[in-house]
């Protein structure tokens, strides 16, 4: 493996000062409430109108928008909808005897409330209020609070209240930042305390999660935005160029990473890559052009396995393959958030409107985490019964095992229930 371009910066660099003002932030937020969050919003985002976003907004903000942008909203919404769908479809509830009289199971209980937390600042995450909100309704969560910052006085972009009422949003806040994120998770705004967080955000709005994982669930640990793609000498430099080059106008701490089996395609897309960047307006361009210059990578791997060894080292949360063999990518490749196989698909698509969920693990998380699914808003629960008889063969195991670990109380849970059920037997219920 060698390295034509060496990325100067890592996904995790600048992270020092975060952790502090976030936590400062959710403390004032907590216990000043609502009123703290509101100043908040005015000190941070100019901020001043209402935080509940009413029904005559949201209409409003529906009829602003083109019939084609409607239908297109619509699409992806469908399509995110459908994917959704087919994953609750592939998890099951079942119970099993697993010893005469013992009867085991699984529950799927949605968590009661979800909050959806919908970027706005330098884009409007359109797209993602559809992925977050579609995928939290379809797995049944009772009551789903989504929150976008403001621009300006100008309130939440129309496009993203129009999506998030369309995917099912039961209460929407004109809410950003870190403001948001606690207010999702304190219940400010609309009495419904979060029990899971989602969505993607600025370092800020991850740091938040982070800090506040454990009182709430999270959807996983998130960073800036990825991109990998894996080609070979059948790929065309113009469009792998165009795809990182697109990737990266996330912002300027968005890694970009090249992994190739031919030298002669990895010089092609370095070379290309100025004039990709330079057809982007400001502040995409300033942004895409910062991200390759500090953590664009391009590497060449002298086999397809070594390409695949260094790619799951990676984990990339988008990963595109540009080669003549998707299929064997596909059926060696582990770590990934998602999957792009073939020039055909793009990250573009799966981030708008092709149907799996585009927020996915960053920062190596794809090493054990996969992306916002039904799953993530489903706890699978276990639940047993047994018979009288049953008892005869598990409380004297459990009462002997319990005695072997020094836990003297479990295992008279278990005599009692001998000594009532079978008062004429005898029962070996010491420990080795």
């Amino acid at each position: 493996m060698r390295y034509l371009k060496k990325a100067s910066k890592s996904p995790t660099t600048g992270e020092g000062d975060t952790h502090k003002i976030v936590q400062d932030m959710l403390t004032d937020i907590e216990a000043g409430g609502e009123a703290k969050a509101r100043d908040y919003a005015e000190k941070l985002d100019q901020w001043t109108g209402d935080i509940v976003v009413s029904t005559q907004e949201i209409e409003a903000a529906g009829a602003s928008l083109s019939p084609q942008a409607r239908d297109d909203i619509q699409f992806a919404y469908e399509r995110v909808e459908k994917f959704a769908k087919a994953q609750l479809q592939s998890m099951k509830e079942f119970e099993t005897e697993l010893s005469p009289g013992l009867i085991a199971g699984q529950r799927l209980i949605p968590v009661q409330t979800a909050g959806c937390y919908i970027p706005g600042g330098r884009y409007a995450h359109i797209a993602s209020a559809v992925m977050s909100v579609t995928t939290a309704k379809v797995a049944g969560v009772g009551h789903v609070v989504a929150c976008s910052p403001t621009r300006g006085d100008q309130g939440v972009h129309p496009a993203i209240l129009y999506a998030a009422d369309l995917a099912g949003a039961d209460t929407i806040l004109a809410l950003g930042g870190v403001q948001g994120i606690a207010a999702l998770a304190f219940g400010l705004f609309s009495g419904h305390p979060a029990d899971m967080l989602v969505g993607p955000g600025n370092r800020f709005v991850a740091e938040a999660k982070r800090i506040l994982y454990g009182r709430v669930g999270i959807d996983m640990f998130a960073g800036p935005t990825e991109i990998a793609v894996i080609a070979d000498d059948s790929a065309d430099p113009d469009i792998v160029a165009s795809d990182l080059a697109g990737q990266a106008e996330h912002g300027p701490d968005s890694p970009a990473w090249l992994i190739s089996t031919s030298q002669s395609l990895a010089e092609k897309v370095i070379e290309k890559m100025p004039g990709c960047i330079a057809r982007l307006g400001e502040p995409n361009r300033s942004a895409a052009e910062n991200a390759w210059r500090d953590y664009g990578e391009v590497i060449i791997a002298e086999s397809r396995e070594e390409a695949v060894k260094q790619s799951d080292l990676y984990a990339p949360e988008h990963l595109e393959v540009h080669t003549q063999d998707p299929d064997w990518w596909l059926n060696h490749l582990s770590n990934y958030g998602s999957l792009f196989l073939g020039e055909e698909t793009t990250v573009t698509y799966g981030d708008k409107a092709a149907g799996p969920n585009h927020i996915l693990p960053t920062k190596g998380a794809a090493r054990y985490s996969g992306g916002l699914s039904v799953g993530k808003f489903i706890k699978t629960v276990t639940w047993q019964r047994m018979n009288r008889e049953a008892n005869r063969d598990v409380g004297a195991v459990s009462a002997r095992i319990s005695r072997a670990e020094g836990m003297e109380g479990h295992a008279l849970s278990g005599d009692d229930r001998l000594h009532k059920y079978f008062p004429k037997e005898r029962f070996e219920l010491q420990g080795p």
